[in-house]
């Protein structure tokens, strides 16, 4: 997993969410977000834009300075790339070819797996070389388990629920009463609710796909998926308006469809343009709500690994953290089994009330009747607390001196005055760095009461010419630094 956003990133990048109404230049994944890298003091810096999705220039080299004045041969030869990259159907196209495919007798239904493309007749003699295979009707239904899985950390990993963790969000949210479910990126639960469907033994959900895989256009209709980058929230192939409708018309509910949305981002996404996106999203349903309901923020689950808590909730502080471990097929350590890892540090944030999502007991979970939720067993009750404190499934210890609980691998320093790892290195914690801004020790940049006029002062500075150098290409650390950032992150975490 790319721990993207713990502390002690060295890029020190922050980014600025687009002002409503103003346009961004575009890469092949959408609208770029604009970024600015974090300076100490009063030291110069620059702001950006760069790929909203792809965390690393080889995936998406996109780069242009904000004040950049951009030649009109550089727009068109942008405006090709972009165009050359798109898929190669448009999602009309893709579903008439679908139906197309259903259509043939099974010997002549066929998969490229070089290509990721179910083929027509006329179609295979150009992929005669590619590695093809005959495709069942089952497979159709769980094209998760047809499509080869994207894996890059850094952009578009595809981490698919495995069928105990699907089957108890399906659960948990079915028992709940919400028969319209937004999964935006969880095929794996799209696919559920269409077999569930099937089998008739279930009340019919009503479900919609949201992601940046285009190949999942392949099998299902324009009111089942749509292409979509929930970094910049961004609908690909030209029909925004087309998607954006689709979207607008499953969000109104009718009748008895309470509509819910779940969430899987990357786990190396930016927290900040996922807690936009999400408000959008949620903004566009609230908009679209009988006068008379008392409702505000939609219902949402946004799966992410726990040590993401303060950053989530500072961004959407209506969330909580559940126990709940999801886990996944194609991950190889976020299972069960012996070749995974015991505990996945990968939770469900929601706005539902806690007490309301039943975690399965035979799976080690209890209610606390204090906390008013489900938590894992070891998860024991802190009367100085006055929690559940534990975040990563073991059984935390309190600290008098700290006047908290904490790790049980964590003991009391006396020179840092708080808990970490023994053999920490001391006095060089990230709570010792104080504010970039103005030196304080008692609050972060992001608190700090003179940062917008710091950061007023740094664009408007005149003089000394600034760096042209890619804030995004940065010098390899020593080895003696990198373990000692190591070691910052395995406190924190």
């Amino acid at each position: 997993m790319e721990e993207a956003e713990a502390p002690g990133d060295s890029l020190g990048l922050e980014v600025i969410l687009p002002e409503e109404g103003k346009k961004t230049p575009s890469c092949p994944h959408g609208p770029t977000l604009l970024f600015e890298k974090v300076c100490k003091g009063e030291e110069k810096s620059r702001r950006f834009f760069a790929c909203s999705a792809c965390r690393d220039r080889k995936d998406c080299s996109f780069f242009q300075w904000e004040d950049d004045k951009v030649s009109e041969v550089r727009l068109l030869a942008r405006e090709a790339e972009n165009r050359a990259k798109k898929p190669g159907f448009t999602p009309q196209e893709s579903w008439t070819r679908f139906l197309q495919f259903c259509r043939l007798p099974l010997h002549e239904k066929r998969f490229c797996a070089d290509c990721q493309l179910l083929l027509l007749p006329a179609e295979l003699a150009t992929h005669s070389t590619h590695s093809t295979s005959l495709v069942t009707p089952a497979q159709l239904r769980r094209p998760s388990l047809l499509l080869r899985p994207l894996d890059n950390k850094k952009s578009q990993a595809q981490y698919l629920f495995t069928e105990r963790s699907a089957r108890f969000l399906l659960d948990s949210l079915a028992a709940r009463g919400y028969r319209k479910l937004l999964c935006v990126g969880t095929p794996r639960l799209q696919e559920l609710i269409k077999l569930r469907n099937l089998e008739q033994k279930h009340e019919p959900m009503k479900s919609l796909l949201l992601d940046i895989d285009f190949r999942y256009a392949q099998f299902y209709s324009r009111d089942e998926f749509c292409h979509y980058n929930m970094f910049n929230h961004h609908f690909f192939g030209g029909e925004v308006r087309t998607s954006s409708s689709v979207l607008r018309a499953f969000l109104a509910q009718s009748g008895d469809e309470k509509v819910v949305m779940v969430a899987d981002p990357p786990f190396g996404g930016l927290v900040k343009p996922l807690a936009n996106t999400f408000s959008l999203i949620s903004q566009t349903w609230r908009k679209l709500q009988p006068s008379d309901s008392s409702a505000t923020v939609m219902p949402t689950m946004w799966i992410f690994p726990y040590f993401f808590e303060p950053r989530i909730l500072e961004c959407l502080p209506s969330l909580v953290m559940l126990d709940y471990q999801v886990d996944y097929d194609n991950h190889p350590l976020y299972k069960h089994g012996k070749t995974g890892r015991k505990q996945s540090p990968v939770r469900i944030f929601t706005n539902i009330p806690a007490r309301d999502v039943v975690l399965p007991k035979e799976e080690g979970y209890r209610f606390c009747s204090v906390c008013e939720r489900y938590v894992l067993s070891l998860n024991k009750h802190c009367t100085k607390c006055n929690l559940c404190p534990s975040k990563d499934g073991r059984e935390w210890k309190h600290c008098s001196a700290c006047e908290k609980c904490v790790k049980p691998s964590w003991k009391h320093c006396q020179s840092c005055g708080r808990c970490a790892l023994p053999g920490h290195p001391c006095g060089s914690g990230h709570a010792d760095q104080g504010c970039f801004n103005c030196g304080s020790r008692e609050h972060k940049r992001k608190a700090c009461p003179e940062k917008d006029t710091h950061r007023k002062n740094r664009f408007q500075t005149k003089g000394k010419k600034m760096s042209r150098q890619n804030p995004l290409k940065t010098k390899r650390k020593s080895g003696a630094a990198r373990r000692a950032r190591k070691s910052l992150a395995s406190a924190v975490q």
